[in-house]
């Protein structure tokens, strides 16, 4: 992937992330389950290091 590649996937994922760490506060007021939304934020966080990682070498 090229740089812009990156940067659009990046924004991509924190997207994602903003949204689903939305979507647990709101499982949690209501006292929803969140395991399920814990573990995709704790996925993201990693792509978005991995992402990182990959621009900081281009």
């Amino acid at each position: 992937m090229n740089k812009q590649a990156l940067e659009a996937k990046l924004d991509e994922l924190k997207s994602d992330y903003v949204r689903i760490q939305s979507d647990m506060d709101k499982l949690e007021y209501v006292r929803g389950r969140v395991s399920s939304a814990e573990e995709q934020l704790i996925r993201l966080e990693k792509e978005i290091a991995e992402i990182r990682e990959r621009l900081d070498e281009a």
